[in-house]
């Protein structure tokens, strides 16, 4: 971006004030430059102006041709007008007439608005009953009768509709379409209306769904009867695929789990954005009042985003989370499930004393004393131990781990990663990742020449770079490509081109892309990469020579590579050491002056050797060999065969906030802290800090607590009593300037040729899935996308599936029957989703790239 000169300035008078702004500055925002409020609405600095509401109406003068100035016939809508050279702008401070129109509109406005204000969720934050006062008039001329609908219509199974209170400043749906990028919400229909149904039909103008019976297409006076699988969404109570809420066809991939067309993952930011109590929270409407609230600014625990957000609590309980505002990260959005998924920490099944194992193999409750005891003891006589930490935890909690693992333990055993994970992986985070900083930042991936994504889908894995993403595209400052075997929804949202590429063949399509290469599309992608950006998630590793690729490839072109992992703590956990390779800051374990380094900060001789990765851990445990350490890890996520590793370890400890199967496995079991009673730091995706402070007072101890009064019971101080403590020998490790690991440099494996009737596994996380951090979220649940399986036509030919089948997927440990999806992709390749309700792929045995047999059943 160019900075600002003083030749693109404007020079205008706001109520006699003098301003200069950029060209294109809309009136509303000059006004705010000196201090001046002009009432609103329908404006939103992220969304384009409208001028809907017209409550900012302002009287401008405008230099004519002779150079004089002329007031305009009328008031303008500030939010819609830019600027322009000697303009006098007048606003309700210094006109009667502005002052007159914008009381005239609040009055139009109030006509038909309710007074329900003390049952309305927005009563005490409501922008209309703030400028009602400030703005309107005393009192009320309206004596007619208010208009009224049923309510509330269920836009999805978290997102109500109540219509009374609509403003039409259609907030709601300039962000559907210019952000989210999903059609849930639309205006429809024209003019104010009739007040109720006996008088005319029902057509005025109004938000909802697509819906026939506002739009006048009911067949006369006759009502549908509501479907009983169905909830009730039309305005008198119809069903929706009865009435047409969704045009056309709906099939299985656009339903949710609630059985609606699905409406978007991004829907709970149009009732934060809603100037009244229109858009409403099924989990939220009626808890509580905004002045029953302590709010406290925190950072989502769901995924690497490390978006800004707001914890309202009242009474020790959470009540809702909205989007705070960081226009370097997440700007003023968030995801549904960063916003909703938050009662898991608070859940019925929440852990609130250590367990230990009796003799009759039955957890049992007993004191911290004992716990420790019988942990320390544990420890003591195994042969051997490891610590699977976890995606989960904050900089501080993992930085413990890491130092217990090297100080306590005296091994390096230890590994974030609840995956299989490879020495190529090893490789490719220890020279590219590890101790880089700040990388590629939020604002450079909308400003950048183009952006390639590999092993990535941003809209199910990581929501805010999904919206920076196509905000870039939208505004032709940015493309973008995906290397995936098909075209996703959010795909086609951000205009993206797909390079197709079935399991396994990913390397060799990405070697293909080079100068002049014969495929035209790949040749394509190489000249828009030239200092261009490639995303790499952390599912690229599942296939051979995947990294090795991207590097080699962001050589040839000169663009920046940087990594995505999935969980908030990744990252954290990959600078704080835990992992099997690398100390604190990047510091390879097999260099002796990292270990000299590290060992002067710790006092304590570091081990030489590097440790046993995830998938070598529960190797040594399932042959009985090795105790394991597990930190809110769990066992669907693990590598195929944890569940016997578990059974077979000699010793399990469990650090965990709830009930799990691991913690059911565990012979010491340590309840620990959730995000929301402790104060942490994550490092999201771009390398930036992300601190956050605690919201709940608890007596709830931290893992580094924990960990603390472990160590001391085996004899050893570990030293990290406060946050400053962590921080202060964190920093020590920062700043290694010494040898890094080399890059990988790994072929790519030959692709397996599935025989007849079987076809390869593709598979990713959805955004909202079956997820124990999305327990006690039932409204949530219901938003879903519905389990399904995509096929080629000509793989679903082969096998006699039609668009009325279901087909089973079978693995080595189960079989898996979903309704199947035809999708433009590469033929013998099936995707599911990884860890929906209906579908987890970890019951069929297998990882991701394998052969699976398919059959399908006609219905």
């Amino acid at each position: 971006m160019t900075a600002t000169t003083e030749t693109d300035l404007v020079t205008l008078k706001v109520d006699g004030q003098d301003v200069a702004v950029p060209q294109g500055t809309l009136i509303i925002r000059a006004a705010e430059q000196v201090g001046i409020r002009i009432p609103r609405f329908c404006d939103h600095p992220l969304l384009k102006p409208a001028g809907a509401c017209r409550q900012c109406l302002v009287e401008v003068a405008r230099p004519g041709r002779d150079g004089n100035l002329a007031k305009g016939p009328k008031p303008v809508a500030s939010c819609a007008e830019a600027v322009s050279p000697g303009m006098e702008v007048y606003t309700q401070n210094a006109s009667d007439v502005a002052d007159k129109a914008q009381s005239g509109i609040m009055e139009f406005l109030l006509i038909n608005h309710p007074l329900d204000c003390p049952v309305c969720d927005k009563a005490g934050e409501c922008p209309l009953q703030n400028q009602a006062m400030s703005d309107g008039r005393g009192k009320s001329r309206f004596t007619d009768i208010k208009r009224t609908f049923p309510k509330p219509i269920k836009v999805s199974s978290q997102i109500l509709l109540d219509r009374d209170r609509c403003i039409l400043c259609q907030r709601c749906t300039r962000f559907q379409s210019e952000i989210a990028g999903d059609p849930f919400i639309q205006l429809q229909g024209r003019s104010g209306g009739s007040p109720s149904y006996e008088v005319h039909g029902l057509h005025g103008s109004q938000i909802g769904n697509f819906d026939a019976g506002i739009l006048g297409f009911a067949d006369g006076d006759h009502v549908q009867e509501p479907v009983e699988t169905f909830e009730t969404v039309g305005p008198m109570g119809e069903a929706a695929l009865v009435v047409g809420m969704k045009p056309g066809p709906v099939g299985e991939s656009e339903l949710d789990e609630s059985g609606r067309p699905f409406s978007s993952y991004f829907s709970g930011n149009t009732i934060q954005i809603c100037p009244v109590g229109a858009l409403t929270s099924a989990a939220y409407r009626f808890r509580a009042r905004p002045f029953d609230l302590v709010s406290v600014p925190s950072v989502t625990e769901h995924d690497a985003s490390g978006s800004d957000i707001r914890v309202d609590f009242r009474r020790g309980t959470v009540v809702r989370r909205l989007a705070g505002n960081d226009a370097e990260v997440n700007e003023e959005w968030i995801t549904d499930k960063d916003r909703f998924a938050f009662r898991w920490q608070q859940g019925e099944d929440r852990l609130t004393v250590p367990l230990v194992r009796d003799e009759d193999g039955n957890l049992v409750p007993t004191s911290w004393a004992d716990a420790m005891d019988v942990a320390a003891r544990g420890l003591q006589q195994a042969e051997q131990s490891g610590i699977l930490t976890g995606g989960r935890l904050p900089l501080e909690d993992s930085f413990a781990y890491a130092k217990f693992a090297r100080t306590v333990l005296g091994h390096n055993n230890i590994d974030f990663r609840t995956r299989p994970s490879s020495e190529e992986e090893d490789a490719f985070l220890a020279s590219t990742v590890v101790n880089t900083g700040l990388g590629v930042t939020y604002r450079e991936i909308e400003s950048a020449k183009h952006v390639f994504l590999v092993g990535l889908e941003p809209e199910e894995e990581c929501g805010s770079i999904f919206l920076r993403l196509r905000k870039g595209v939208l505004a032709g400052s940015t493309s973008v490509s995906v290397l995936a075997p098909f075209a996703t929804r959010g795909t086609l949202k951000m205009s993206g081109t797909l390079v197709t590429a079935a399991p396994g063949t990913e390397p060799s399509v990405l070697a293909a892309v080079v100068a002049g290469s014969e495929q035209e599309h790949l040749a394509a992608l190489y000249s828009r990469l030239t200092d261009g950006v490639i995303l790499v998630g952390e599912r690229a590793a599942e296939t051979p020579g995947t990294l090795s690729e991207v590097l080699n490839l962001a050589e040839r072109t000169g663009a920046r590579v940087q990594w995505v992992p999935r969980r908030a703590g990744d990252r954290a956990a990959l600078e704080a050491g835990a992992v099997p390779f690398l100390l604190p800051g990047g510091r390879p374990v097999a260099d002796s002056q990292a270990r000299v380094d590290a060992g002067v900060t710790w006092e304590a001789s570091m081990p030489s050797q590097p440790g046993f990765g995830t998938d070598a851990m529960l190797e040594a445990a399932r042959a009985g060999r090795l105790a394991l350490i597990a930190a809110g890890v769990e066992l669907a996520d693990l590598p195929v065969g944890a569940d016997d590793a578990l059974q077979a370890s000699p010793f399990v400890i469990s650090f965990e906030v709830r009930r799990s199967r691991i913690t059911a496995a565990a012979d010491v079991v340590f309840p620990v802290a959730p995000p929301v009673e402790k104060g942490g730091t994550f490092i999201n995706w771009e390398g930036r800090e992300r601190p956050f402070g605690q919201v709940l007072t608890s007596t709830a101890l931290t893992d580094r607590q924990v960990l603390a009064e472990l160590a001391e019971e085996l004899g050893h101080d570990l030293g990290l009593h406060t946050l400053a403590d962590v921080h202060a020998e964190y920093r020590e490790f920062a700043g290694w300037d010494g040898a890094r690991l080399p890059r990988p440099i790994v072929l790519g494996n030959p692709v397996p040729a599935p025989g007849e009737r079987e076809a390869v596994l593709s598979t990713w996380h959805l955004m909202i899935d079956d997820g124990r951090l999305q327990d006690f979220e039932p409204h949530l649940a219901g938003t879903a996308h519905r389990s399904i399986a995509r096929l080629s036509p000509a793989t679903a030919e082969s096998l006699g599936v039609t668009g009325d089948s279901t087909i089973t997927v079978t693995g080595p440990t189960g079989s898996i029957t979903v309704p199947v999806v035809l999708s433009h992709m590469p033929d013998r390749v099936v995707w599911l989703p990884k860890k929906s309700p209906a579908c987890h792929v970890a019951d069929l045995g297998v990882q991701p790239g394998s052969i699976v047999s398919l059959a399908a059943e006609v219905k």
